[in-house]
């Protein structure tokens, strides 16, 4: 009985195992050389290496990226982010506090060791701590003007892409790879928000709030107007670049009729400093109380102050909108 029963049991193994061989090993069989053929095509894996570029987007971290993150979640947090991004420096929140910070405490310790004035170290103080800020606020401004430069010519660009027969989002590539800093760069951090999934629209409204430009402003709207209505968008770009450059003809007329006025707000906030340093030279004896007495003191902040304020105000008498 036993022998018996070892046969049946490999009897029926034997026609399962048979069974299965007939019913699953064609299927198995083409998956395998699927996979052969696949891997043929696909070439040789690439295994990823640290230095390999990732589509991922990666934040820069700064010296504390715990600040980082606690700034980004505040209104001025927002706005240092975006003044940082404007002006193309590579820093973080978190590396202009520290700046900020280093700079106010060399300030003071500047101010201790040179004068005995106790009223000078929280100026000095104030100074250091305001001034990257301010270095920012210069490279954003020489940078917005450098882009406004440029702006007709990546419109033209655009312009004889699409005539040429390209889509919009290929003529934004030929900008970002063929236009110096800061058109190229900006255009291409649009166009590769687009090219991973972001809207067309949502990019470009990007672009206009990183480059706070009325021109960048009406070459969005009138993109984004064409796009929903239709039309000739090369001809539109070509109407926008003339614009602009006209534009930049009436500013430097307007810089030429103006350049009496601001050739004199330089000459009166010169004019009492050359003097002091004149007349200090020649008699040193003559301009020593207006340093060394508490009055002279006050009267030296006092022009200093009044000076600074009519240069602001000359400036903006001068300053016309076009």
């Amino acid at each position: 009985m036993g022998v018996a029963l070892i046969v049946f049991l490999f009897v029926v193994a034997l026609v399962m195992a048979t069974y299965a061989a007939i019913t699953y090993l064609p299927g198995l069989l083409a998956a395998r050389e699927m996979d052969k053929r696949l891997r043929d095509v696909a070439g040789p894996a690439i295994e990823p290496t640290p230095d390999a570029p990732s589509i991922v987007r990666e934040e820069a971290r700064g010296p504390l990226p715990m600040l980082d993150r606690m700034v980004g979640d505040t209104a001025s947090g927002t706005g240092l982010l975006r003044l940082i991004e404007r002006s193309g420096v590579k820093a973080t929140p978190s590396g202009i506090v520290v700046a900020s910070l280093a700079l106010a405490l060399v300030g003071i310790v500047l101010a201790a060791l040179l004068t005995p004035r106790v009223f000078v170290r929280p100026i000095a103080g104030v100074v250091g701590l305001v001034a990257p800020l301010m270095y920012l606020r210069y490279r954003a401004a020489r940078r917005i003007k450098r882009f406004e430069e440029q702006f007709p010519e990546a419109l033209d660009l655009l312009s004889r892409a699409i005539r040429a027969g390209h889509a919009f989002q290929t003529a934004m590539g030929m900008v970002a790879d063929e236009m110096n800093d800061p058109v190229g760069p900006e255009f291409k951090k649009a166009f590769d928000q687009q090219n991973f999934g972001l809207p067309l629209k949502e990019a470009l409204n990007q672009l206009a709030d990183r480059v706070a430009l009325l021109d960048v402003r009406f070459f969005v709207t009138a993109v984004t107007i064409q796009r929903e209505t239709g039309g000739n968008l090369a001809e539109i770009l070509d109407n926008l670049a003339h614009v602009v450059r006209e534009r930049f003809k009436i500013l430097r007329q307007v810089r030429t009729h103006t350049a009496h006025g601001r050739f004199t707000g330089y000459v009166l906030l010169a004019l009492p400093a050359a003097l002091a340093i004149g007349l200090l030279w020649i008699n040193p004896d003559f301009m020593g109380p207006l340093f060394r007495e508490p009055i002279g003191q006050a009267m030296v902040i006092g022009g200093l102050v009044l000076q600074t304020i009519g240069f602001f105000w000359i400036k903006q008498v001068i300053k016309i909108e076009v």
